[in-house]
């Protein structure tokens, strides 16, 4: 273990016995319920899915005239009532996500009909060429065979900086969505579909990068957080890195999240002010089958002082109160879906969850039928006393 390495883990999260607060919040109560059928589309200048086995999968055969909106992996908000949500890499990998334009979709929840409206949205381009090895389209539109986007925070110019796991890589785009600076590598990081590797192997497993970011409360500061461990780390932690915006560069130090189980993986990670975050904690089950989806408050203090962030659990996804019964659901609500890869906060006891819905491979709510994107509103049983920033 390197210098740096081991001076962040002084700060890091904990095992199962030890790793949680104990004033943990109690079940939270669903506020809100809307849903994205799983077929919805937007126009698109090529088909996508054919890269896809033509055979149905959850009764849904590719390829498709135009483009899915689907497999929301970032979410911000507007202020609004919309919220600018990015779509996931494509079809689960580099190899069948060629035809996948990367968007960032413009969505409005409407509650009180159990809808969601798409108002719009941006591709994700390079026109100016910052991407020096071959991209897809020569019309230098990016797919899900470029990079695989899986987190986004908007800075206060309005630009967006997003998370990639296929470098693992620090994007940069503009308000159009055009590229605003050359990719920006994680030092001495390196997943399996890194181009710029060449003989160096790979110390992370493919789809194992930034799976979440957040960004300080000033916005000096964003934290990357890796979906996988880091070859030679203690299996089951991950890097939640510092990297400086004005400096353009990683500060070099990192904190640790331990996960409860090693087997487990982290859906995002978002700041709720200078040194706490929300992080979406889930196993890999759907359906019946799945049974940790959590969202736990991860603080870069360490006091008892195992080598990790101390966690506090906010929200049970999989226990969750609906005495109104939202979306015809009973009175015990669950989100039961393999990946859950967005929460924003709405005020200080109000926060928003997404589905991942894998099109169409997810299956969690109802077995053989491809999932819905569900946007759910969550009220938590205490405050999170979170930086008036996130929440103005």
């Amino acid at each position: 273990m390197g210098a740096a390495a081991a001076v962040a883990l002084a700060v890091g999260v904990a095992g199962p016995a030890s790793a949680h607060d104990a004033d943990e919040f109690g079940p939270a109560t669903l506020t809100g319920f809307a849903s994205l059928p799983a077929l919805t589309f937007v126009p698109a200048s090529e088909p996508s899915g054919s890269l896809l086995d033509t055979a149905p999968v959850n009764g849904v055969a590719a390829p498709w005239d135009d483009q899915p909106v689907q497999g929301f992996s970032g979410i911000v908000k507007n202020g609004d009532g919309s919220y600018e949500v990015m779509s996931d890499n494509g079809f689960g990998n580099k190899a069948n996500s060629a035809d996948f334009v990367l968007r960032i979709h413009t969505l409005a929840p409407v509650f009180h009909e159990n809808k969601v409206d798409v108002l719009g949205g941006i591709n994700l381009t390079d026109p100016k060429g910052y991407v020096t090895w071959p991209l897809i389209r020569k019309d230098r539109v990016l797919t899900g065979s470029d990079f695989d986007v899986e987190s986004i925070q908007r800075a206060a110019d309005g630009t967006y900086w997003i998370g990639d796991e296929f470098g693992p890589f620090l994007l940069h785009f503009d308000r159009t969505g055009a590229m605003m600076q050359a990719p920006i590598s994680l030092p001495g990081v390196f997943a399996p579909e890194n181009p710029l590797r060449g003989t160096t192997p790979n110390n992370i497993n493919s789809s194992k990068g930034f799976e979440g970011m957040a960004q300080s409360p000033d916005g000096r500061k964003l934290y990357p957080l890796l979906e996988g461990t880091v070859a030679g780390d203690t299996p089951g932690t991950l890097r939640l890195n510092e990297f400086d915006v004005r400096a353009g560069g990683y500060t070099g130090k990192h904190y640790v999240y331990k996960l409860d189980d090693p087997a487990n993986a982290i859906g995002d990670a978002i700041a709720v002010d200078g040194h706490r975050f929300l992080v979406i904690e889930r196993d890999n089950g759907q359906g019946a089958t799945a049974k940790t989806k959590r969202i736990y408050l991860a603080n870069m203090s360490d006091r008892d002082k195992d080598g990790a962030m101390d966690k506090t659990l906010v929200a049970d996804l999989m226990n969750i109160n609906n005495p109104k019964k939202l979306g015809g659901f009973g009175k015990t609500f669950t989100f039961p879906f393999q990946t859950i890869e967005d929460v924003v906060i709405l005020d200080n006891q109000t926060i928003a969850v997404l589905n991942d819905n894998n099109f169409p491979g997810s299956a969690g709510r109802t077995a053989g039928v491809p999932d819905n994107n569900e946007f759910i509103t969550l009220k938590l049983t205490q405050s999170l006393n979170a930086d008036r920033r996130f929440i103005d």
